[in-house]
């Protein structure tokens, strides 16, 4: 993968980076994110194609062996035991290349983050509008 030197500009630019195999992944991980998120929109975030509605929802990577997805640190919590035989970090979750990928989860956890994200952005502006001191 050779990535722009000014980095990517769209989710179309990042996936288009790679091989056919790992285009298709990618693809198919971008599509199983749009229809659990619809409303939601395509950005580039950290260099990564990223899904925002009320602030970020999920981002997704292609590394060497896995798809990287990172659903936030609540989006690994609620599914922790499902995401068990996964390797995951706080954040993030990998998804070898060389299995099928788990797009019922991905689509679960999508949803839970839409559902999520807008009581979690009322959280932070209500503490951004709370006056120093009180």
């Amino acid at each position: 993968m050779a990535s722009r030197p000014d980095g990517y500009r769209t989710i179309d630019e990042y996936i288009a980076a790679f091989p056919a195999d790992r285009q298709a992944l990618l693809q198919t991980v971008r599509a199983t994110i749009r229809a659990a998120a619809p409303n939601a929109e395509e950005r580039i975030s950290y260099q990564m194609p990223a899904f925002a509605q009320h602030g970020n929802l999920v981002y997704f990577a292609s590394l060497k062996n896995h798809i990287g997805f990172y659903p936030t640190g609540s989006g690994i919590t609620a599914f922790q035991a499902e995401l068990a035989g996964y390797e995951s970090s706080p954040g993030a979750v990998k998804f070898p290349v060389d299995q099928p990928l788990p797009l019922d989860l991905i689509t679960r956890i999508v949803q839970f983050r839409v559902a999520a994200n807008p009581e979690n952005a009322a959280a932070k502006a209500g503490k951004k509008k709370a006056p120093a001191g009180k």
